[in-house]
């Protein structure tokens, strides 16, 4: 701000200034009054007298632009002054040399100046005829030891003059807050870059089972992988088996334990009246390989809960059809027989062949080797082995993805193993059915065909539900300790 300017302004009347044409209007705007009836300004009635003094009857105020004006015109004079002094040497005054000498002679001159202006700072001109920029740079302060208010905390005149101990931060931090366009993004992020702007990116989460591969870009992990907690890198799934205090098998080997209890009970009763009539006259050979048949359906739950190796699912494919196939073969036997020998007495008195204990027993074992021998050719075929499952549990989120040690039996291969079973399930039941009517001392008829009748419609409901969810550890243990207990 020029002190002398405003001492110089408002020491001016409509007397000492009439060579400003535009001076007699602003004295009227200024005043709010009419210096003549011909004056275009119409919101007021009241006649200037002439007397009124700036900044004494008006407010008044320094323009800002004034400094720019004075330090033009002291611009100009400089040009002028060192023009003169150049073309006309020892001569006063303006001289033919001047006059001839045009603009843009002038001009560089004018952009050659260098002086202290109004302000008391340097004017001066760059090669494109700009004046040098000057800010002063002031910072909104509010404490409790002082008035809030902007503080000057430095200039930028060509380079940046900034005092640093002179600022303050949010919170009373000493820290310099970052002035960049985007923040440095985190581990397991991305840069997204925006577009037309190579220093300005979106930070995007690798998210589900991708890692950090690069600042730009994001790859998903193998599928027996995930991304480690920071996901920089994967890592392999933890793989995880039926373990034996689950519930999932604590209640299997309970259920299983009763079965394993109550048919050793059973097969000591019959041991210990092995000589009885009633043991002999229930057929007490079948009936031993029936309870032999029962009693591996319930091992065949602790082989389905132990941790699966080559030698466990060696020893599931045997059993896990074995057990049925024995015990469906002896009631399908016991009911061929009893239907034969009724079969018989109808067209003749002589007695039907192969009814004798060795003869069951026989034929028993022939309907069990069938089962045997596709299990063989099943290990031909296809050796055991171990799989790990990683698609069964492998959830949204990355960490309770879980890989389920199973063996190798393909849905396909259980039905085939467990097909012959229930084939032999099927036929024990026609037979129940024809043998239905025998007389009462032939009691054993009805038990084993309300026994099939019962499984029949059990199977029907069971084989739809276990094959049509996915067969993890828990299912198959508590699925086959339901069958050791039909």
């Amino acid at each position: 701000m020029d002190l002398r300017f405003d001492a110089y302004f408002t020491s001016r009347t409509l007397e000492n200034n009439r060579r400003n044409v535009w001076f007699a209007e602003y004295w009227e705007e200024n005043f709010n009054c009419k210096l003549m009836s011909s004056s275009k300004k119409d919101d007021t009635s009241r006649k200037c007298t002439g007397l009124e003094r700036i900044g004494t009857d008006s407010k008044y105020e320094q323009e800002g632009k004034v400094q720019f004006v004075i330090d033009a015109v002291y611009a100009m004079a400089h040009a002028l002054h060192n023009m003169q002094r150049d073309l006309c040497l020892d001569i006063s005054g303006i001289c033919p040399d001047m006059d001839l000498a045009g603009g843009k002679k002038l001009l560089k001159y004018i952009r050659g100046v260098t002086f202290n202006g109004s302000a008391g700072t340097s004017v001066m001109f760059n090669r494109n005829g700009d004046a040098p920029g000057r800010y002063d740079l002031f910072q909104y302060q509010m404490n409790n030891h002082s008035t809030p208010g902007y503080k000057n905390i430095g200039q930028w005149m060509e380079t940046l003059q900034l005092n640093i101990e002179d600022m303050q931060w949010p919170d009373g931090e000493m820290e310099i807050p970052s002035s960049v366009c985007s923040l440095p993004c985190r581990t397991g992020e991305r840069k997204k870059i925006v577009k037309g702007m190579p220093c300005c990116w979106h930070c995007e989460p690798c998210d589900g089972y991708q890692y950090q591969y690069d600042e730009t870009s994001c790859k998903l992990c193998s599928y027996n992988m995930r991304p480690n907690a920071n996901r920089t890198s994967c890592q392999p799934i933890p793989i995880v088996k039926l373990e034996w205090h689950s519930p999932w098998a604590i209640i299997p080997v309970f259920l299983a334990m009763l079965g394993i209890v109550a048919t050793i009970f059973v097969m000591a009763t019959f041991i210990r009246y092995n000589d009885t009539p009633i043991v002999r006259a229930s057929g007490r050979e079948l009936s031993y390989v029936l309870l032999t048949g029962i009693f591996l359906c319930y091992i065949i739950t602790f082989l389905m809960i132990a941790k699966p190796d080559v030698g466990v699912c060696s020893f599931r494919r045997i059993f896990l059809g074995l057990g049925m196939c024995i015990s469906y073969a002896a009631l399908l036997t016991k009911t061929n027989r009893i239907y034969r020998i009724f079969e018989q007495g109808k067209k003749s008195v002589s007695a039907p062949r192969l009814i004798s204990p060795t003869s069951q027993l026989a034929i028993t074992s022939s309907l069990i080797a069938l089962q045997l021998l596709g299990v063989f050719i099943w290990f031909g075929v296809d050796p055991p082995n171990t799989i790990v499952d990683y698609d069964e549990q492998k959830t949204f989120n990355p960490d309770q993805a879980r890989g389920v040690l199973k063996c190798d039996i393909t849905d396909l291969q259980m039905i085939c193993s467990l097909g012959y079973s229930i084939l032999l399930m099927v036929t024990c039941t026609v037979y129940a059915i024809k043998t239905r009517g025998v007389p009462e001392n032939f009691n054993e008829a009805k038990p084993i065909g309300f026994t099939m009748y019962t499984t029949c419609i059990v199977w029907l409901a069971f084989i739809p539900i276990f094959f049509g969810t996915a067969q993890s550890a828990e299912k198959v243990g508590r699925s086959f300790t339901v069958i050791g207990v039909l």
